[in-house]
């Protein structure tokens, strides 16, 4: 088998195979190591092929500085174990190393999942011409969702994964703490949005496990449309389950949207071919029988939450810990501020 994995960005590859080795008996050395998703400002994933030809996904946080807290693996594996058994489709872990000796960070070891991550336009024509696909893909999407948020968090053993006291409030909390470690310029904004998401938070919520980005992005799907598994679990939560709405219908851009372009990838659903947001908030307002009069509160929460994610992004790329192909700085900086234009929007229609 070719050897040119042995210097993978990231991977230790002679450690990593030793502790699979060790860890991982199903995989036959010698093994190949290819980056599948490797963005910057991303946990980093890559297959594993054994001498069998066998794979295996491997998952660990990117290079570079991060806050704490962030891109953690471990927690993330922990929720993908306990869903393991449930409706919810997840990738199965299978090992997980919490010494950072190994490779410069923890990692986790996970069944591979043939699929597709439909991440922009022309992922959906690549992957679902046919509109009847896209359309699929989108209830099955919505419905995964609705299944999600009916997990009883007790009894999958996640009831302790986070407090269970006021969700928008704690977030609201620990964001700011973000903004305070991340921010390269006064923005008054954010916190005035802040305060102003405070005072204004429903006082009726709905309690369960929370994905915080649920999105085309962070699912695979099949060729079909299918949902065959959800990622990125490393900020998942107890709390508000509405927040996952939120950020599904911030994602959901359509083609006819003028809204600015705010995200570092065009969203897939700028394709054509996919239902409304109305249709988006029927469909989960059927699955789940909640009521979902609050919806511009928690877009206008997610909108301003990703400001401060932007922002996070925006210091690193400055900061050169982020490389890659030339960046747009004068995008990286007018989308923080495009994103508390729109969370100030819909902040004030959840108010009128």
């Amino acid at each position: 088998m070719p050897d040119g994995s042995r210097e993978t960005p990231g991977l230790a590859a002679r450690a990593v195979e030793e502790w699979f080795g060790e860890h991982v008996p199903t995989a036959a050395g010698p093994l190949r190591f290819d980056v599948v998703v490797g963005g910057g400002h991303s946990n980093i994933i890559y297959r594993v092929t054994d001498s069998g030809g066998r794979s295996f996904a491997l998952r660990r946080p990117p290079l570079g500085a991060y806050p704490p807290g962030a891109h953690d693996v471990i927690r993330e594996a922990r929720v993908l174990s306990a869903l393991g058994p449930s409706a919810i489709p997840v990738p199965r872990v299978l090992a997980v190393c919490d010494d950072a000796e190994i490779t410069g960070a923890p990692f986790v070891v996970m069944t591979w999942v043939d699929g597709h991550v439909v991440a922009t336009p022309d992922d959906v024509e690549r992957i679902m011409p046919d509109p009847s696909t896209r359309q699929r893909a989108a209830w099955e999407l919505v419905d995964t969702l609705a299944d999600l948020h009916g997990v009883d968090v007790t009894a999958v053993g996640l009831g302790d994964l986070s407090p269970r006291g006021d969700f928008i409030a704690r977030a609201l909390h620990g964001w700011l703490r973000v903004w305070d470690r991340v921010r390269t310029r006064d923005l008054p904004v954010v916190t005035e949005l802040a305060d102003r998401l405070g005072r204004s938070r429903p006082q009726r919520s709905r309690t369960g496990l929370v994905h915080t980005d649920f999105r085309f992005g962070n699912v695979m799907l099949g060729s079909d449309g299918r949902v065959v598994a959800v990622l990125d679990w490393e900020l998942a939560s107890v709390g508000d389950v509405l927040a996952d709405i939120g950020v599904l219908l911030n994602s959901w851009e359509l083609p006819a949207d003028a809204t600015p372009p705010v995200w570092m990838q065009t969203p897939p659903t700028r394709a054509a071919g996919f239902p409304d947001r109305t249709a988006i908030i029927d469909r989960y307002a059927e699955r789940t029988g909640f009521d979902l009069a609050d919806v511009a509160y928690y877009r206008a929460f997610a909108y301003w939450r990703m400001a401060v994610i932007a922002e996070g992004v925006k210091r690193r790329y400055e900061s050169a810990s982020l490389a890659g192909s030339p960046v747009d700085f004068a995008h990286l900086d007018r989308r923080v501020i495009d994103l508390t234009e729109l969370a100030d929007i819909h902040l004030r229609a959840s108010t009128a």
